[in-house]
């Protein structure tokens, strides 16, 4: 592969929920504002840190360990795009074949354009992979019922509860995610769904969809008291629900005669994480994180595997086009300089002519003269080139690039 690319990935799959929120970047602005990369996009779920650049993976391993950031694979050429592949085709997610991905790398490279930090290389590298992504889930039944994030905390939480019916359940976060929760509860029999976010009309927006009641995010705690299950999946830069505050309100689930407070099942899905970690240790408390959907992932994984295989021969045999595709954007930077270098020749032989003309001149002595000009001007440093190659005995160089500047299409 011609073109540099390098991509740092930092993923749930090997690191714990802590690990990767210390590896995330809390503000995506101020990493394009100190990227020093000519193109660039960062990826941020709440099972991955991904960050492309058009560029070396030394440089890119330089810019992390300068920023503090440590643990993350550096890949580097076409291991990259086969990775890009991988992860729109949904087989690198905690979830095999959840769609959610796509979306996410759709808005990173949206957020990347604008903030000018994507190339031309980036947004091919991202929109053909998302393109692709979706190819596969046509080809493929990858992601035929499959689950989401979101869908595996419910499920999780009846793993724990053995059912949710008659069940109060408060979702926090009103986002992408918390839709997704939101959404896998409404086909439950459960008896209420409480929603809570720090936009109240986003809240009360989800509450609608689903039959639910919105809250503000400062009822959180009077929510909790009500709650069986609480499932939290915010885009906060700190935990939102503390051990302290907790603690006092799980005293008013205790009736006087009761050995411990009404059970709470809280499952914190975000990254960094919504509950503080010290809640675990509240008596009636049971505290889950995105670690702990990992058998839920292992099983699904399992029964998709045939569907994986499917996929990975898709990449397998998607992976050359896709280098090429790449390799041609790349070499727009270049064209663009051999044009604007030609342009100029023509601009002033064009003149000389005009000015020929004007004084009198005969044209078609003046066209052949121009003609001529123009062929030795744009052909003098090719020549250099190709003499120089076949000086020092690269007479196959030579050759390639006489073949290059000869070629035509059949």
């Amino acid at each position: 592969m011609n073109t540099s690319l390098a991509l740092a990935v930092f993923s749930h799959a090997k690191h714990s929920s802590a690990e990767l929120a210390a590896c995330r970047f809390a503000e995506e602005s101020d990493f394009y504002a100190s990227a020093p990369f000519s193109g660039c996009m960062i990826l941020q779920t709440c099972n991955r840190v991904e960050i492309l650049i058009h560029g070396g993976a030394d440089a890119l391993s330089a810019y992390l360990a300068e920023a503090g950031k440590e643990g993350f694979a550096v890949l580097e050429g076409e291991v990259v795009l086969s990775h890009l592949l991988e992860l729109a085709a949904g087989t690198q997610s905690l979830i095999v074949g959840e769609d959610q991905i796509l979306g996410q790398m759709k808005k990173a490279l949206s957020a990347a354009e604008e903030a000018g930090a994507a190339d031309a290389v980036i947004s091919a590298c991202v929109s053909n992979a998302v393109r692709f992504g979706v190819s596969v889930r046509q080809k493929t039944a990858i992601n035929r019922g499959a689950v989401s994030i979101g869908s595996a905390a419910v499920l999780l939480a009846e793993e724990e509860l053995g059912t949710l019916d008659g069940r109060n359940i408060l979702v926090v976060g009103g986002g992408e995610t918390g839709r997704l929760v939101a959404k896998a509860l409404s086909e439950k029999d459960i008896r209420a769904i409480y929603v809570a976010n720090r936009s109240f009309e986003n809240a009360v927006a989800l509450a609608e969809e689903i039959g639910g009641r919105a809250m503000r995010l400062d009822q959180l705690y009077s929510c909790l008291a009500e709650a069986d299950v609480v499932i939290s999946c915010t885009a906060a830069p700190h935990e939102i629900i503390r051990a302290e505050p907790l603690s006092a309100l799980m005293k008013t689930r205790l009736w006087p005669l009761d050995e411990s407070p009404r059970k709470l099942l809280m499952i914190d899905i975000a990254s960094p994480p919504d509950i503080e970690y010290a809640c675990a240790d509240i008596s009636g408390v049971s505290l889950y994180t995105i670690d702990d959907l990992e058998g839920i992932s292992k099983r699904n994984m399992e029964s998709r595997r045939r569907e994986i295989q499917s996929a990975e021969d898709l990449i397998s045999a998607y992976l050359p086009e896709f280098v090429r595709i790449i390799n041609r954007t790349a070499a727009g930077d270049v064209l663009a300089e051999l044009y604007s270098w030609a342009e100029d020749i023509r601009c002033r032989e064009a003149e000389k002519a005009v000015r020929a003309i004007r004084l009198g001149g005969d044209a078609k002595e003046i066209i052949e003269k121009l003609t001529l000009s123009l062929t030795k001007k744009l052909l003098d440093d090719a020549g250099a080139a190709i003499r120089r190659s076949a000086e020092e005995c690269r007479i196959d160089q030579a050759k390639s690039l006489v073949t290059a500047i000869t070629a035509r299409k059949p």
